[in-house]
């Protein structure tokens, strides 16, 4: 045999260039390096909710993801894409606007953008093309669910008592409550089913990327991991209480309770997954005018080859990644400013709070579920028959764990409380010569039962609405004017008919709303 006519040795593939592996490495750490608070929060609702754990797993799994495509990034540069820059500069100021709003929730989406932004920016589009889904998959580490706690509490409650009469079960109902007669029943934050539809969509969004190629089957299945845990939860609610009731009250009532549900979510899980195996496409069958085991051989002409693409310049990555390491620190060092105004002002006093009313002794031992600020104030007032308390609690300088508006501020712990919620609407009342937007809440308790108005005061107003007040939080901030906030809440004890107590609040605050608005005014003056 001549030599020539040896077979040539297999060229030795690509190694992924290291530049690459630090510019991604950079991209994934610097955020998480310059925002460690934002990252700590996000670990902190991990370590602390259920419904979040498995976020853990979030970023080992892009990890994952991103080397499983090792064999499409060798010899692939980096190309640093410099638009990419002001995309990051953006990410950064909408961290510090959820900074300034304190919105957790919008500073740690802001994070893990600043991390895919920093990826696309320092790699390139060619390369960030490939690696779109690993990048994205992250942002399913944010803690986000809390919003739909309500609303799934709503339906799951809805669902079951519609299934119980259905099955010919009288039902009692007060708000998320209900009775039967074999028992009561409460629809809680437990049995919400949130943590089942957010690992359920966690999983859906895995299993769609890896199974399928079809653009519609992945938004599909995606789909189908939505629905099917709000209405198995809605089944599994009804089950639980099918079983306690067949049962006189023996089984599904502790913690054979949370065992059952998630022996139903699990399987949920394996039917939903069995189901989506049968939208999988199939290979590509043999021709069929070919036996299987025929050769097929072509001739195709001989084309040159494309040039590779060249690598970056090393100074120009440096640079790319000077100017990315600065626009990720434009929020931060502009918040750490702010901060040192927040901090300033005189001491909060509310001990001298005007009221037209006598003060009386505390009639209610009812308070509510916010987190601290730095100053509060309880009182009771009388005059003649009627007899009011107020609750205020004052802000300044939030942060985590200190903040007036916040998805875990309740108006009852979530956990062992003596009360339970009846009903809750936003109602308009006219108090003097000025409407007033409040969140009216009907407790009850085993002596007594309260109606509760709420509002809060920002930025010299009285308003309602948690989105507006963050609004006027981050307004109050960018003016110079600081983060001062106040929630306030006057209740009155309330028979069946709340009228009467409406009457009460109405003329409470008639008298003394001025004196109040005032003495909040006077602590928040900058």
């Amino acid at each position: 045999m001549r030599p020539h006519d040896l077979p040539s040795p297999l060229p030795r593939p690509q190694r992924i260039a290291p530049a690459t592996l630090a510019l991604l490495a950079l991209a994934l750490l610097a955020p998480l390096l310059a925002l460690p608070q934002t990252l700590w929060s996000m670990v902190a609702i991990w370590n602390s909710s259920e419904t979040f754990t498995h976020q853990y797993l979030i970023l080992p799994i892009s990890l994952w993801l991103i080397w499983r495509q090792r064999a499409q990034l060798r010899g692939l540069p980096a190309q640093p894409f410099l638009p990419g820059l002001a995309v990051l500069a953006l990410c950064s100021l909408g961290w510090l606007l959820g900074e300034l709003a304190d919105v957790q929730v919008v500073k740690q989406f802001a994070l893990v953008a600043l991390m895919v932004a920093g990826a696309v920016t320092l790699l390139g589009l060619r390369m960030a093309r490939l690696l779109a889904f690993p990048l994205l998959f992250l942002l399913l580490a944010v803690p986000v669910g809390e919003v739909l706690l309500e609303p799934l509490i709503g339906f799951t409650a809805d669902f079951t008592i519609a299934a119980l009469q259905l099955t010919g079960i009288p039902v009692w109902r007060e708000g998320n409550t209900f009775a039967i007669p074999s028992g009561r029943w409460s629809v809680v934050e437990a049995c919400s089913g949130v943590r089942y539809l957010i690992a359920s969509v966690t999983l859906g969004v895995l299993y769609a990327h890896l199974s399928y190629r079809s653009r519609w089957r992945q938004a599909g299945f995606v789909l189908l991991s939505v629905l099917v845990p709000i209405l198995a939860n809605g089944v599994r609610a009804y089950l639980i209480v099918m079983i306690g009731h067949l049962s006189s009250m023996q089984l599904a009532t502790g913690v054979d309770h949370l065992i059952y549900g998630w022996l139903f979510f699990g399987l949920v899980m394996f039917l939903m997954f069995w189901i989506g195996g049968f939208w999988i496409e199939g290979r590509k069958a043999p021709h069929k005018d070919l036996p299987p085991t025929a050769p097929v051989v072509t001739a195709t002409p001989a084309t040159p080859s494309t040039p590779p693409t060249p690598a970056a310049r090393p100074v120009r990555l440096l640079v790319c990644a000077l100017l990315a390491l600065a626009a990720i620190l434009l929020g931060p060092l502009y918040a750490h400013s702010m901060h040192a105004l927040d901090a300033e002002g005189a001491p909060v006093q509310l001990t001298a709070l005007p009221s037209r009313w006598s003060e009386a002794p505390i009639f209610s031992s009812w308070t509510p579920a916010f987190l601290p600020g730095v100053a509060e104030l309880s009182r009771a007032y009388r005059q003649q028959d009627m007899q009011v308390g107020l609750y205020l609690r004052y802000y300044r300088a939030q942060g985590p764990g200190a903040a007036l508006v916040s998805s875990v501020n309740r108006i009852l712990p979530v956990k062992d409380s003596p009360w339970t919620r009846a009903a809750s609407a936003v109602r308009q009342e006219r108090v003097g010569e000025r409407e007033l937007a409040v969140r009216e809440e009907l407790i009850r308790g085993a002596s007594q039962s309260l109606l509760i108005w709420r509002w809060y005061w920002i930025d010299r107003r009285f308003v309602e609405n948690d989105y507006l007040a963050k609004l006027l939080q981050t307004k109050s901030q960018l003016e110079m004017q600081g983060d001062d906030g106040a929630a306030l809440f006057v209740f009155t004890p309330v028979d069946d008919d709340p009228e009467p107590a409406r009457a009460v609040l109405r003329r409470y605050l008639a008298d003394n709303l001025a004196g109040i608005e005032a003495a909040l005014n006077h602590n928040g003056k900058r």
